[in-house]
C-alpha cells in the first residue's frame, strides 16, 4: 500500500503515512462489482490479443521491408543519381530497421513485467516544436502534453503521457492503485466504481462502463 498524497509505501494498518503525515486512502467494500484488481485478465481473449499483434506487427513490418527493398531498388535502377548496388543496399538497411523495430516491439511484449502501482502526481505542460515543411522552411506547433505519474511498488516512477488530449488524465485521481499488466503494457484502475468510461486494456479504447466486452477488440473489460 502507499500513501496517496507522497507516494511512500506504507505498512498494513498504518494510520498515517510516516513521511508525509497524511491519511491513506479508505477502500470501501464492493457493492458495484467496480472495486478490485478484475480476474477477467486471465481471459483467453487477451493472450489471443498479444499473440495476434506480434503476427500483426511482423506482417506490416515485413510489407514495409520488401517495399523499401523494392522502391530503392527501382530508383536505383531508373535514377541518375543513384545507382545500384548501392540504393539496393540503402532499401536492405531500411526494411531492416523496420524488421528490427517489430522485432523489438514484440521483445517488449514478452518480457513486460506485471506490478501494482499509485498515482502519485498529475501534470498538464504547454510545449512546442519544429515542424519542417520541406526546402528548409519549418513552423513552430504548439501542443499540451498530459502526463499522469506512477509510482510502482519498488519506488520507480512511470509517465503517462498523451498530446492535446486530457481523457486519461481526468480519468486517473491522485491516489488511485493501478496495475499495469505486462504483454499488454496497460494499465487498470483498482476502484472503478464512481467511473463512466472504461479503456480496454487490449487496444486501449475508450469503452461505456456498463459494457462488459470492448466494442473493438471484443476483448472483456477488467471490471
Amino acid at each position: 500500500m502507499y500513501c496517496p498524497h507522497c507516494g511512500e509505501a506504507l505498512q498494513e494498518g498504518d494510520r498515517f503515512c510516516p513521511s508525509c503525515g497524511g491519511e491513506p486512502k479508505k477502500t470501501r467494500p464492493s457493492e458495484s462489482g467496480l472495486i478490485g484488481f478484475s480476474p477477467k485478465i486471465n481471459d483467453p481473449a487477451f493472450a489471443r490479443y498479444i499473440k495476434n499483434s506480434k503476427r500483426w506487427s511482423l506482417f506490416f513490418a515485413g510489407v514495409l521491408a520488401v517495399a523499401a527493398v523494392i522502391g530503392f531498388f527501382i530508383y536505383g535502377e531508373t535514377s541518375h543519381e543513384m545507382d545500384n548496388p548501392e540504393a539496393l543496399f540503402i532499401g536492405l538497411g531500411i526494411g531492416g530497421m523496420f524488421i528490427a523495430i517489430a522485432l523489438f516491439q514484440n521483445w517488449g511484449r514478452q518480457t513486460g513485467k506485471t506490478w501494482d502501482g499509485t498515482v502519485i502526481d498529475k501534470k498538464i505542460t504547454p510545449k512546442r516544436r519544429k515542424k519542417h515543411t520541406g526546402d528548409n522552411d519549418y513552423y513552430w506547433e504548439n501542443y499540451t502534453e498530459y502526463a499522469v505519474v506512477i509510482r510502482d511498488e519498488h519506488g520507480k516512477d512511470h509517465e503517462s503521457t498523451a498530446e492535446d488530449d486530457d481523457t486519461r488524465y481526468n480519468y486517473y485521481q491522485i491516489g488511485d492503485r493501478v496495475r499495469r499488466h505486462g504483454g499488454l503494457n496497460t494499465y487498470e484502475k483498482y476502484d472503478k466504481s464512481g467511473d463512466s468510461i472504461i479503456f480496454c486494456n487490449a487496444c486501449a479504447s475508450l469503452c461505456d462502463i456498463n459494457d462488459d466486452y470492448c466494442f473493438r477488440c471484443k476483448c472483456p473489460l477488467l471490471k
